[in-house]
């Protein structure tokens, strides 16, 4: 059955790349929501609790792969908004 729960999580964890892609070369938070991030997160979190209590199998790194991947978009997402607050202050 890992296999069905593996082929999941690469489909929901397949636009990561692209969306850390877009946060390193837009340097904005356009289109980006925090708390849409964090629930993620703690949906990642939630499943590999999961794992590691009820049914530890190779599936969980992969759950520990992805906390990690939106955890790098958590990241960018603070420096974006730190650099369009050092820009607004440029400006004025």
């Amino acid at each position: 059955m890992g296999i069905f729960e593996f082929l999941m999580l690469v489909c929901f964890g397949a636009s990561w790349p692209f969306s850390i892609a877009k946060s390193l070369k837009s340097r904005s938070t356009k289109g980006k929501s925090l708390g849409f991030l964090l629930l993620i997160e703690l949906g990642y979190a939630f499943g590999i609790v999961h794992k590691v209590l009820y049914n530890f199998n190779w599936v969980t790194y992969v759950y520990a792969i992805l906390f990690l991947v939106v955890a790098t978009d958590v990241v960018l997402y603070f420096r974006n908004r730190r650099l369009e607050r050092a820009a607004a202050t440029e400006r004025v």
